[in-house]
């Protein structure tokens, strides 16, 4: 679902609604279509350590990490948490949209690239039922469904572990795309609709609240969350996105677009980078899409230096953000942007992190 409008709500009313009731007691998402994909063998680490940017031999049994994939021209095109079930046994998570696209990938490779290793892949994106409950409260509503052990030393963050919830066989992962407290919970497809209406049953008393698809997009844009094919087009790698921490460029087998990723031109300062933007106006909405300025009286046609990937209106800030891709972004913070409208109006806008709501991160390890 898009939304949950209640009787008489127009669309940004719901979406304002749900963001500020999972921020501020707990959300519940259908998160099923999210890709999954089965990977096994004795050779599974060393191949998910090629087809990401980062390490994964270390990874233990019970951990979850996140990863980004890029192709050969060192360019972002999926991400996804992957997580580890048995020392040979893993399961990846992918964007909703490019499932098949990644699970076509990795057979290519394997096939093609490195037959020797010994890994196979199964898609099980419909085996599962997957029921996110998100916010302060996601824990009490959860401890009514499961005698798993949830406390936060026992169950922390990128954790996941085997449970029964809501009479359900399954697993618990620790897993965020809004920044609070979350878990996501998985079970074969059958029971996905028992195990939603019992959270929603266990959930009353804290108003459970359900969530859709536009909310989950604010709700991870306030955290500065991308979302592959949409704040990533092609043109983008892991450090024109800030995200150099997710690169492994040391490991022993060279991944998937390190190569691609050290060309001269990936190496440019005036690269788009993404940055965060505030209007001056805290009530003006950028397009997305909208092209960037730095002179805003420079006469047509002008210097165009970026785009805006994702904006929004944020309730739980009170304000319009934005995510956008900005020529030297990442060294211009404080420094203003403009975006000429089609009708005759000049938006300005602050570049600034893409961080917007609780950036030191401490609502999800709680």
């Amino acid at each position: 679902p898009w939304y949950f409008p209640k009787p008489g709500e127009t669309m940004q009313q719901s979406l304002d609604r749900e963001c500020k009731a999972t921020r501020e007691s707990v959300g519940i998402l259908d998160a099923s279509t999210l890709g999954k994909i089965d990977i096994q063998g004795k050779d599974a680490r060393e191949f998910l350590g090629r087809v990401y940017t980062n390490a994964w031999a270390k990874l233990a049994v019970g951990k979850c990490r996140y990863g980004l994939m890029c192709g050969e021209d060192g360019m972002v095109f999926d991400d996804g948490v992957t997580s580890c079930l048995g020392e040979n046994h893993f399961i990846m998570t992918t964007t909703t949209g490019g499932a098949a696209r990644v699970y076509e990938w990795l057979e290519l490779w394997h096939q093609t690239g490195w037959p020797e290793l010994e890994v196979y892949f199964n898609t099980v994106t419909d085996h599962w039922a997957t029921t996110t409950i998100s916010g302060p409260n996601s824990r009490k509503v959860l401890e009514k469904l499961t005698d798993a052990d949830l406390s936060p030393d026992n169950f922390k963050f990128m954790d996941w572990q085997a449970a029964t919830v809501a009479g359900a066989p399954g697993r618990i992962f620790r897993i965020s795309f809004t920044g609070e407290a979350s878990f996501e919970i998985n079970v074969p497809a059958h029971y996905g609709l028992q195990v939603w209406e019992a959270a929603m049953e266990a959930g009353a008393e804290f108003n459970i609240t359900p969530y859709g698809t536009e909310t989950m997009h604010v709700l991870r844009a306030e955290k500065g969350f991308i979302i592959a094919g949409q704040d990533t087009d092609g043109s983008v790698h892991p450090f024109d996105l800030n995200h150099g921490w997710a690169v492994g460029m040391k490991k022993p087998f060279p991944f998937i677009g390190k190569r691609g990723m050290q060309r001269a031109d990936c190496v440019r300062e005036d690269r788009k980078q993404l940055v965060g933007l505030k209007t001056t106006d805290p009530k003006e909405v950028l397009q997305e899409g909208a092209q960037a300025v730095f002179d805003p009286n420079q006469s047509i046609p002008m210097t165009m230096v970026g785009h805006v990937t994702s904006s929004y209106w944020s309730p739980n800030c009170e304000r319009s953000i934005a995510m956008a891709l900005i020529k030297g972004g990442l060294n211009r913070m404080g420094d203003k942007v403009y975006f000429p409208t089609v009708d005759g109006r000049t938006i300005e806008a602050e570049i600034c992190s893409p961080v917007f709501f609780d950036p030191e991160g401490a609502r999800q390890h709680v």
